[in-house]
């Protein structure tokens, strides 16, 4: 071998050991970075024998990657599910602390079966009105804080929304550079990364699907198959509503015009936290209300007053319950809002101005008419009505199918499985949450473990580099002693 390739050999090996040693640094830099792909030096053997850099990669598995992603979705779905769960399930609070309108109405028949017992009592008497009074402003109080979920649920899709739009955008930029490099030969791999950390970060917004073009670009689609990017991103928009009650429907999210939540999408997000804020705001919030308003409106009709002539003309009104200065029963079915509305006649409570005995006598809904009393004697010891109203509770009432829950059943059933259809609802949806975090912790260890730094790896490629670059130093000062060596002889 000539002094001169044995120059260029060395040379050339101090160079590729640099390069690695800068690639092997870089890694241990990025070893606590969890969007950091370890990089790969890419070396070839040239005609005089010395090792060369052709490229530099990184470390990447793709069906790992893409299942982060799906679970990244999943679990920030069921999360937005489960705030909002959690707020509501206040309405109800602890089993023992007897909050719920189910405890509460217990709490209303017992005041009623104990002033059974004493009908001539006016302090008992007055304490069924105290527990009906906790019982309405228990659902006056969940129906503002059912409203108040969904009311949080739309400006967080709002905030998403913003959030989405910002990572496109971003996107756009770092796949163009990505584009431009891969066509140029330049090192790409921290593109790369930064533009899986947002896919990364756009998977817990929604859920994504993305392929890649041969120039290196990446396409993103919803994970209903709606375009969010090629190329050039696709604009998302969200009209927040603001205020909510019973009856409000919150605005869509469209992507390019198209509906992508809401019952009129073609397209709809199965995941990712927009898909679970939307499903709380139009589905289960929706249908937790409509289970208050059934109860408010079983209340109403099970409390109501009906002519006691002996022949009767003039239509059922409005008893103990009433609503919005309403004097009639509510009829066709669900009223939506009627849990915020729903108050004690002001007829029968002291408070208002009200003459508490009419509880047991009649009367409430018209005092001046006599066709609506049930004690035309005014007998102290008459518990006839009372009776009748403990009896009301336990009847078999229609109620709206849109609750989720029995169609037919007593007003007591049907306000303990709204309870149990509550408290099951935060159930499966935390074990859910819980499921799915644990499939985001496995995927992101896995991952972790094939694109990841290991430490100790690294280090002891770093200790190797250093004794092939000594060693390559070893023999370039050879060469230079013997060229020195030469040059005296020849001189």
């Amino acid at each position: 071998m000539s002094l001169s390739l044995a120059s260029s050999i060395a040379q050339s090996a101090l160079a590729s050991t640099s390069t690695q040693v800068s690639i092997v640094s870089r890694n241990i830099d990025g070893a606590n970075d969890p969007n950091y792909s370890r990089k790969i030096a890419n070396l070839t053997t040239s005609q005089t024998g010395s090792g060369e850099l052709v490229s530099i990669s990184r470390a990447a598995d793709k069906a790992l990657y893409e299942k982060l992603l799906f679970a990244q979705s999943g679990g920030a779905s069921q999360q937005a599910l489960l705030s909002g769960l959690d707020q509501m399930e206040q309405t109800i609070g602890d089993p023992a602390s007897g909050q719920s309108p189910s405890a509460l109405l217990a709490n209303l028949v017992n005041a009623l079966q104990t002033y059974s017992a004493s009908p001539s009592d006016l302090t008992v008497a007055q304490s069924v009105i105290t527990a009906a009074s906790n019982l309405t402003n228990a659902l006056n109080g969940a129906t503002a804080t059912v409203q108040g979920v969904r009311s949080q649920a739309d400006a967080d899709m709002s905030t998403s929304v913003q959030t989405i739009n910002q990572l496109l955008a971003q996107f756009q930029t770092v796949n163009a550079a990505i584009v431009r490099g891969s066509q140029s030969g330049a090192d790409i791999t921290d593109s790369l990364d930064t533009r899986d950390s947002i896919l990364s970060q756009l998977s817990q917004q929604m859920g994504i699907t993305t392929t890649t073009a041969a120039n290196g670009s990446v396409s993103i689609y919803t994970d209903s198959g709606v375009t969010l990017f090629q190329d050039t991103p696709r604009t998302v928009t969200f009209q927040a509503t603001g205020t909510f009650t019973a009856g409000t429907t919150g605005n869509a999210v469209f992507v390019d015009g198209v509906p992508i939540t809401g019952s009129s999408s073609p397209m709809p997000l199965q995941s990712g936290k927009l898909a679970g804020l939307s499903a709380l705001r139009d589905q289960v919030a929706v249908t937790y209300q409509s289970q208050l308003d059934e109860t408010a409106r079983g209340l109403i009709d099970a409390f109501q007053e009906t002519d006691q002539s002996a022949t009767p003309t003039l239509p059922a009104a409005a008893g103990l319950f009433t609503y919005a200065s309403v004097t009639t029963v509510p009829v066709g079915g669900l009223v939506a809002g009627l849990a915020g509305q729903i108050k004690i006649n002001a007829n029968v409570d002291p408070s208002q101005g009200g003459t508490v005995t009419r509880l047991r006598d009649g009367g409430i809904s018209s005092p001046g008419n006599p066709a609506y009393g049930y004690n035309p004697s005014g007998a102290a010891s008459f518990t006839g009505r009372i009776q009748q109203l403990i009896d009301g509770v336990s009847v078999t009432q229609s109620f709206a199918p849109t609750t989720g829950l029995n169609a037919s059943a007593s007003l007591t059933g049907f306000a303990t499985a709204s309870v149990s259809w509550l408290e099951a609802a935060r159930r499966s949806v935390s074990d859910k949450s819980d499921y799915q975090n644990t499939l985001v912790s496995n995927a992101s260890t896995a991952l972790s473990n094939a694109t990841g730094v290991n430490l100790d790896s690294e280090m002891s490629k770093m200790l190797d580099l250093e004794h092939a670059y000594q060693a390559s130093s070893k023999l370039l000062s050879t060469v230079d002693n013997l060229y020195t060596a030469l040059f005296q002889a020849v001189g």
